[in-house]
């Protein structure tokens, strides 16, 4: 990785912190000195815990991807920055998903941000892997993330327009579509 590569991805991590803290910021303590204060406060802890969750997931496939970028083009420095930006509205969508106590609207907007992340990342994804050096991204390893992109895709809109009428279960194909990220690494593994 060059040095505009490193600061690209310095930025990057950068952003990602700030928006794990900004999330954390909108969790507020119970008044009382119960135990049985915190039971009213589960949406809160189901939306925090899952955005943290899907960032931590988002972040490791970005951090895997820029092992593969060599001197970004601009046109990679914006896609990442688009990339960013749908990312940097988690915490807002996060918060009236738990405000709402999970409620459809808020699950909606919350799945359709992440069909927005999802196409950004597709973005990204694809720029970085056309431009990488093909003795490291074999052509079946850029049809697999290509696939897997697709099908993370598809399950996003399904969650966006399920939540209307079941936000719970919206919920938990958003989760079940980013699960099918959680080890980039499998495009890299086949081929060993």
């Amino acid at each position: 990785m060059g040095d505009s590569a490193a600061r690209l991805a310095a930025y990057s991590d950068a952003v990602f912190a700030v928006i794990v803290t900004v999330m954390v910021l909108e969790l507020k303590a119970p008044d009382q000195p119960q135990f049985s204060a915190l039971w009213p406060l589960w949406p809160t802890a189901v939306s925090y815990a899952l955005s943290y969750l899907l960032i931590a997931i988002i972040w490791i496939n970005h951090h895997h991807l820029m092992r593969f970028v060599g001197a970004p083009s601009l046109g990679l420095i914006w896609t990442n920055f688009i990339h960013l930006f749908t990312v940097s509205l988690l915490p807002f969508a996060t918060a009236w998903v738990a405000r709402t106590r999970i409620a459809s609207a808020p699950v909606a907007l919350y799945a359709g941000l992440f069909v927005c992340i999802d196409i950004a990342y597709n973005v990204f994804e694809r720029e970085v892997l056309a431009r990488a050096d093909a003795t490291l991204v074999s052509e079946r390893m850029r049809r697999t993330a290509r696939r897997r992109s697709l099908v993370v895709l598809g399950i996003m809109v399904t969650a966006a327009l399920s939540a209307f009428l079941a936000p719970r279960l919206a919920f938990g194909l958003i989760f079940a579509a980013l699960l099918l990220h959680m080890r980039p690494d499998v495009l890299t593994a086949r081929r060993r």
